[in-house]
């Protein structure tokens, strides 16, 4: 019987079934790397321009005292600083004079915006009120906080009343001024709209008006959470037996230089949480925003 001979097929793309479809081992973990690594070195280019300028000015603070260039006495380096920062936060005066400030902002803050905004959108959407309103308005707005403060303590006394009533009347403009121009600048095209479907006057405020006037009515009140705190910090240094302006004051009294920077670093780290807080908040109820340069 002839030996019938074994076929040898020829297999021009190379695929084997039991090597794979010709796929080169290591390739796709390779784009992967790249590509973790092109976002890192995104991260870090964005976080070193961002960072540049502070770090270059507590460089130059920390080694400007210690080289002469300014007098040791009364600007003390920024790791001396940083060391009565810790000590008076191990000791607990930090944190007493913080929660103090902290609770005199918060408090004339909330009523700032509990009535900045509603009289704020009612200027705005009603042009009688505002007919009526707007030359006050432009007297007080025009009055510096601090130049009240005097009247302020004659008013209400030293204690508690009159430090939160100055954050008031110093929060209350940026928020109201800025609502008012918030309800002013909603694009008319979608007012015409809204009222061209037969919309109520109360749904078309409330469905229109109020969600476009949002982000605008945040900036004053981002304006008026730092404006807060500066204001709060001044009133402190006078007549005040605790917060952080008061413990600035008694520093500088005292000669604890260290300790006044140390108060100084404080309230910049606070206003920047309290900053970043509402900068938080405002793009959790703005979302439906389109994001810039989209």
């Amino acid at each position: 019987m002839a030996e019938i001979p074994l076929l040898h097929v020829h297999d021009p793309a190379g695929v084997n079934p039991g090597r794979g479809a010709g796929i080169v081992p290591g390739a796709s973990a390779a784009k992967g790397v790249r590509a973790v690594v092109a976002g890192a070195a995104q991260v870090l280019t964005t976080v070193g321009k961002r960072t540049v300028a502070i770090a270059a000015f507590l460089v130059l603070w920390e080694v400007a005292p210690r080289l002469g260039l300014v007098d040791r006495t009364f600007l003390v380096p920024f790791s001396d600083a940083v060391r009565a920062l810790i000590e008076l936060a191990e000791n607990g005066q930090l944190w007493d004079n913080t929660r103090a400030s902290l609770g005199r902002s918060l408090a004339g803050f909330g009523i700032a915006i509990a009535a900045g905004v509603p009289l704020g959108l009612l200027i705005g959407w009603y042009r009688p009120v505002a007919e009526i309103l707007g030359p006050l308005l432009e007297l007080f707005r025009n009055t510096a906080a601090l130049a009240l403060l005097p009247v302020f303590i004659l008013l209400l006394g030293i204690g508690e009343t009159s430090k939160i009533a100055i954050v008031v009347y110093a929060c209350t403009w940026p928020i109201l001024l800025n609502t008012v121009s918030a309800v002013r600048s909603v694009d008319p095209v979608l007012v015409k709209s809204a009222r061209s479907m037969a919309l109520p006057a109360p749904r078309l405020f409330a469905k229109v008006i109020l969600p476009a006037s949002v982000p605008t009515i945040f900036t004053g009140i981002r304006l008026a959470g730092s404006g807060s705190i500066l204001v709060l910090i001044a009133a402190e240094m006078v007549g005040a037996k605790a917060g952080l302006g008061y413990l600035v004051n008694t520093s500088q009294q005292n000669f604890a230089i260290p300790d006044m920077y140390a108060a100084i670093i404080a309230i910049s780290v606070l206003g920047l949480v309290f900053n970043q807080l509402l900068v938080t908040l405002e793009r959790r109820l703005t979302r439906w925003r389109p994001a810039a340069g989209a």
